[in-house]
């Protein structure tokens, strides 16, 4: 039961998760989609109107270049932003795929109905399992310090293959200690940042 709630409310969390960023990735593809596309709608019109006046200066001859090269920025113009819509849309659309694939893949962990007071409900269970399993890991606990006393008692049965899993408990302890070390300098071996 432990178990299950640990893992429904990690499931929750991760849908969380991919809610926001689909929420706040597609916004914010479609904001920067649409800017991108007025920048180069403009950029593309005031090209076409640098033409249009330089044609008015040379003649009719470039004067009909000159609008066909508005024309021409203008469909670019449109086409670039309605491609820029189309790229904002598909991001949400597969921030909402993902989301919907995620939960319909682990279905099973949802609680019916998903309300807050029943969230509420599952981790106070969560938490007083846990507590209540505490007597039964401090038995545990301490059989594992009497084998170690008794190991230590005994010390002339100690053999090669004791001797040697001691040798690598410590040396894990000590790697876990070092790679702490490192992690709380901040991922540097010379020393803290100051």
């Amino acid at each position: 039961m432990a178990a299950l709630a640990s893992r429904m409310a990690q499931l929750q969390s991760r849908a969380a998760l991919a809610t926001r960023l689909a929420a706040k990735h597609g916004g914010a593809l479609q904001s920067e989609a649409a800017s991108f596309a007025a920048k180069h709608r403009a950029t593309l019109q005031s090209k076409a109107s640098e033409a249009a006046s330089f044609a008015a200066k040379q003649g009719s001859a470039l004067q009909s270049k000159a609008s066909e090269a508005a024309s021409f920025a203008a469909k670019q113009g449109s086409a670039m932003q309605s491609k820029a819509a189309e790229a904002a849309s598909s991001a949400a659309r597969q921030g909402r795929e993902y989301h919907k694939t995620l939960m319909e893949r682990n279905k099973q962990y949802v609680i019916d109905p998903p309300t807050v007071e029943k969230c509420q409900e599952l981790s106070k269970q969560l938490f007083y399992t846990r507590l209540a399993s505490i007597p039964g890991r401090y038995e545990a606990f301490w059989k594992e310090v009497d084998g170690v006393k008794l190991l230590l008692k005994n010390r002339k049965d100690l053999n090669v293959e004791h001797a040697g899993v001691a040798a690598l408990f410590g040396i894990e302890l000590y790697a876990w200690l070092c790679a702490g070390e490192f992690i709380g300098r901040g991922y540097t071996l010379t020393g803290y940042h100051v």
